[in-house]
């Protein structure tokens, strides 16, 4: 169950690099139209923060409060430079030694990252872009 829910969580991190690989710059921008939300980069800026938010937790065996250290979410390398970090640091966590605590902590994370995998579905027909081949082969948009 450990190693699956690490490999849960390193498709679900793979795909949200993947798709912000495939957006262009400037869809960072984007909200959805004619409701209140916030961009693309708002919801990315998120991502990057729980991850190292539930990361810090994980490590910790307790929660820390949330921060996000991505200053330029409107910043495509920066973007993909973060994501790539917080993945680089969950592979490090060893999951076969997690505790009850530890693993309801990346249930949250992986929990978290798919819900905003479901709002970028959103943004992204909303604004009619498209999605890489990864999303439309595990999420058949």
């Amino acid at each position: 169950m450990r190693e699956l829910l690490k490999t849960k969580l390193d498709r679900a991190f793979g795909l949200t690099f993947d798709l912000v690989a495939h957006l262009a710059e400037d869809a960072l921008r984007l909200d959805l139209p004619d409701l209140p939300s916030n961009q693309i980069s708002g919801q990315l800026w998120c991502v990057v923060g729980a991850r190292e938010s539930y990361t810090k937790a994980i490590e910790s065996g307790g929660w820390q409060g949330f921060s996000c250290s991505l200053l330029a979410p409107q910043v495509k390398e920066v973007v993909l430079d973060a994501l790539q970090t917080t993945h680089r640091r969950l592979c490090t966590i060893d999951f076969l030694s997690l505790t009850d605590a530890q693993l309801e902590l990346a249930f949250d994370l992986l929990e978290h990252e798919i819900q905003h995998h479901g709002q970028l579905i959103r943004f992204v027909y909303a604004n009619r872009l498209s999605f890489p081949q990864s999303w439309a082969e595990r999420y058949t948009v």
